[in-house]
């Protein structure tokens, strides 16, 4: 029986959501305003949260950051808004979906169902997989934790889905529109959004797009992420057809 918060002023659409959400057995626990939500996730385990961007206190767009900042949960943006530019910004901002207002309780019923299968889904896999190591990285999916040479890395949700999901694919390139379909759970989407996400995941991996080390970006084709080559020991013999270094003093 899934739990769910909903998130909505309007007293209208907030009964009509309880009393549907009610009788196709869900536990359903409701607030009027931003903060009253963050209080709600921040003790009770809820399945999935419907999420109105209207609120009097704080807009929806930014208690969605601050969502994602203290928890996973899946969140279904419920909007009047239609624009697809916000769309895909909320999507990015770590919405799983959206539904523009007005909306049929069966639409609703069945974007929920997706939202929940998905999330099963990932808790499984979650559940059997093991630590990932690709040179010196360690990525933990369970327990969604990343380290480089041992020392932690602090990435957003978002960053360790994208580093977690090349990982579990060292040395094979990515299409970007797997990346869009399988880390941001879409089908359409520009590249600029994965540009912006890998920048980011290269700072904290200390390398850079002109000097990569993990992450190399095919352009055209895709991304992949492999170890960098061992370091050569030093006095070890050049590898065969090529000469070795000058040497540095006087010649005799």
């Amino acid at each position: 029986m899934p739990s769910v918060l909903v998130v909505e002023d309007d007293q209208f659409v907030r009964s009509a959501l309880i009393r549907h959400l009610t009788e196709a057995s869900h536990t359903v626990r409701s607030v009027g305003t931003a903060l009253e939500a963050l209080r709600e996730v921040a003790h009770v385990p809820f399945d999935v949260v419907i999420l109105d961007l209207g609120l009097p206190d704080l807009d929806g767009a930014e208690a969605l950051k601050m969502l994602r900042g203290i928890t996973d949960v899946p969140v279904i943006i419920a909007t009047a808004r239609d624009d697809e530019t916000e769309i895909v910004r909320l999507l990015n901002d770590g919405a799983d979906d959206y539904l523009v207002k007005p909306f049929s309780v069966e639409h609703l019923s069945a974007r929920m169902a997706a939202v929940l299968r998905r999330a099963r889904g990932a808790a499984e896999s979650a559940s059997h997989a093991r630590v990932i190591r690709v040179g010196g990285l360690a990525v933990d999916p369970l327990r969604r934790q990343a380290e480089l040479d041992g020392v932690a890395l602090e990435l957003t949700r978002r960053e360790f889905d994208l580093l977690a999901f090349l990982a579990g694919r060292p040395g094979v390139v990515v299409p970007r529109k797997e990346l869009l379909a399988e880390v941001w759970q879409q089908s359409y989407g520009d590249d600029q959004t994965i540009d912006v996400h890998l920048s980011w995941l290269r700072r904290k991996l200390g390398e850079t797009a002109a000097s990569p080390r993990y992450l190399h970006t095919l352009r055209g084709v895709g991304v992949k992420l492999e170890p960098p080559p061992p370091e050569q020991p030093a006095g070890q013999s050049p590898p065969a057809g090529q000469s070795p270094p000058p040497a540095g003093g006087p010649a005799v």
